[in-house]
């Protein structure tokens, strides 16, 4: 009633144009309209940093009823610009980062021992499209009580079914096939005729997973359930007697004993702050003849090593999605039948993309509402 009479006495006023606001009948009324039509309290603030929303329109909508959203431009998410506006708070007492798309968004680079501590107190949660994180310190965000949450479980699919495409591939000389397919006649039938001589079903042949998260554990279900192979894994942190009972899984405590046995290694690990899962040590290790496929980060291999021990013949085959120098793949492997290189693309389906969208906003808002997150990365590393 009260809010009724603001409006109407102010149409009044204005509709005579005679009177001085303070000399109206309510002026008190209409000093409180501001007060009485907005809300008392702010709203917590979200920073939205790359594209706009593509896919998820209505779960945005939603976000932005409870949330203040904020959303710098491609200039200011540049490092240096971004940094300052970080040090002179120019976005205020945020509470969350949210990067709802991988290609973009991460303009201003490593979120380390740098760009970390000049976030405000008041930030909670970073939640980002993509599985992996290597180009960020997890650990310093957990230190400073940052939750980082990732978007694995919205590429998992993706990513194993990219995995499938590699582990066929170097058992059965695909990439040798495909490029004598392109070339003259000759290449054609000798292919026709050869690949075949060095060509093996995947069935029965153990394949030994360097890391079962969500991803990996996608690989093991789908190639012991329609390839019938046989699984091994190492992991930190291994599964449940019950999660390994439904993929006949083994778990080996040491790398080095799952490398010796394996006839395919497949790399599914997240990023190790720059450090090599399988350098020249490790590949020497590895059984002979066998096979290797990295889907996760091309940080994680020795791509030289790797050439070399092809050359050699002690690794009979490669499928790589990613690259210790993106976008440029070794040179010497370009050149290999026995190589299947792919551009980085094992997640990339439409499905990932629109995952990537939902899980950010929903870890986000998870977060600020109080309640667990979706899909969180640095959870165990809280004190």
């Amino acid at each position: 009633m009260i809010a009724f009479l603001c409006w109407y006495h102010l149409y009044a006023w204005f509709d005579k144009r005679t009177r001085r606001i303070s000399q109206a009948p309510y002026a008190n009324l209409l000093r409180c309209l501001p007060h009485l039509i907005m809300p008392s309290a702010e709203k917590p603030i979200i920073i939205h940093i790359g594209d706009p929303i593509k896919y998820n329109h209505d779960l945005y909508k939603q976000l932005e009823s409870k949330f203040t959203i904020i959303r710098p431009s491609a200039e200011e998410r540049q490092r240096e610009p971004f940094l300052e506006a970080l040090r002179q708070k120019k976005w205020g007492d945020f509470q969350a980062v949210m990067r709802p798309f991988w290609i973009t968004g991460g303009e201003m680079g490593r979120w380390d021992k740098e760009l970390i501590p000049l976030l405000p107190k008041s930030m909670k949660v970073y939640a980002s499209a993509g599985a992996g994180y290597d180009w960020a310190d997890v650990d310093i965000m957990a230190e400073n009580g940052i939750l980082y949450c990732n978007g694995a479980a919205a590429s998992s699919e993706a990513v194993a079914d990219m995995a499938l495409y590699h582990i066929i591939s170097v058992f059965r000389n695909m990439q040798w096939s495909n490029m004598a397919a392109r070339g003259s006649e000759e290449e054609f039938l000798d292919a026709h005729a050869h690949t075949q001589l060095t060509a093996f079903n995947p069935r029965g042949h153990t394949l030994g997973i360097v890391g079962l998260g969500n991803i990996g554990y996608q690989i093991a279900h789908k190639t012991y359930k329609a390839l019938g192979m046989r699984i091994a894994y190492y992991d930190p942190l291994p599964k449940s007697p019950e999660q390994e009972a439904a993929i006949e899984a083994t778990n080996y405590p040491k790398l080095e004993d799952m490398l010796a046995t394996a006839d395919c290694i497949v790399i599914a690990a997240p990023g190790a702050g720059g450090k090599k899962i399988l350098g020249r040590e490790e590949i020497a290790k590895m059984k002979k003849g066998s096979r290797l496929v990295n889907v996760a980060r091309g940080s994680l291999v020795d791509e030289e090593a790797v050439a070399d021990a092809m050359d050699s013949g002690h690794l009979f085959a490669v499928g790589l999605d990613v690259f210790e120098d993106e976008p440029r793949p070794n040179p010497r492997l370009q050149i290999m039948r026995n190589a299947t290189l792919t551009c980085h693309t094992a997640g990339g389906a439409l499905d990932t993309s629109i995952g990537f969208e939902r899980l950010a906003m929903e870890n986000v808002m998870a977060v600020l509402e109080g309640r667990d997150a979706v899909t969180p990365v640095n959870k165990h590393l809280f004190k």
